[in-house]
């Protein structure tokens, strides 16, 4: 009989409680360890690399899917929540399981069997796992911080901290007051996933928070330079022009 080591994250007691207790009825499910919060889970997740994890979505500090983008292995992921229907319509599409809350034993064992059918048939789970991110990718939800992996560390930036981000290949430069990052996300993004009232795409390489810009310069004829409160200085397109005009009402 195959054994399956898992995790169990959830920042509510009772929750990890309640699937210690219904796991007993499956001797091949191993519990390796718990976490209270997604940093703890990100952090067991890379260093234990288990085989499932059930995973909380609604955590405080780290959601169930920012840690499911910071993990560095390919568990199966069975989801818990008492939220967020567009998301449960995501896995279902996915063939990724997930319990609604309050659920029952039985709903619970259903998800589990449904692990087992899936180890038989689908070889990367990784795949699965990114089809999760770039669907919720899909979704029109605005963000209200950034969570990136910095070695071994993870670092979380209020959106409000951000000053411009900035295109790089396949990454997006998050630039903070003094600091910046790499985050493994697309500019379109974060075009649609901030608040267009506060950070603008005034260029193709940079959407800017525009409680950050001091003031605007002509650099050419038909184009300007954006400088922000520290002095950085970006260019601005046509249609960034446009936009700051918007929204700035100048």
């Amino acid at each position: 009989m195959k054994k399956y080591s898992c995790l169990i994250i959830d920042d509510e007691e009772p929750a990890r409680s309640l699937i210690r207790d219904f796991l007993e009825n499956f001797n091949e499910f191993i519990i390796i360890g718990e976490a209270g919060n997604g940093f703890e889970g990100v952090q067991l997740i890379n260093e234990l690399k288990p085989d499932v994890v059930f995973l909380d979505i609604q955590m405080p500090k780290l959601s169930g899917f920012e840690v499911l983008e910071l993990i560095d292995c390919k568990p199966f992921i069975v989801f818990s929540t008492a939220f967020d229907q567009y998301a449960i319509q995501a896995f279902e599409k996915n063939a990724i399981d997930y319990l609604l809350k309050p659920y029952s034993r039985e709903r619970f064992e259903r998800a589990v069997n449904k692990i087992k059918e899936q180890d038989n048939e689908l070889k990367d789970r990784g795949e699965v796992n990114q089809r999760i991110i770039e669907n919720l990718d899909d979704s029109n939800e605005l963000i209200n911080r950034i969570a990136i992996r910095a070695g071994k560390h993870i670092q979380v930036i209020p959106v409000d901290d951000i000053s411009y981000l900035e295109s790089d290949d396949d990454y997006v430069r998050v630039h903070t007051k003094g600091k910046e990052y790499l985050k493994e996300k697309t500019m379109k993004f974060f075009e649609t996933h901030l608040d267009s009232t506060q950070f603008v795409r005034i260029h193709r390489s940079y959407i800017m928070n525009v409680n950050e810009l001091d003031r605007l310069e002509r650099y050419e004829k038909d184009s300007y330079l954006a400088i922000l409160k520290d002095q950085s200085r970006l260019k601005v397109s046509a249609n960034g022009y446009k936009s700051l005009k918007d929204i700035l009402k100048f």
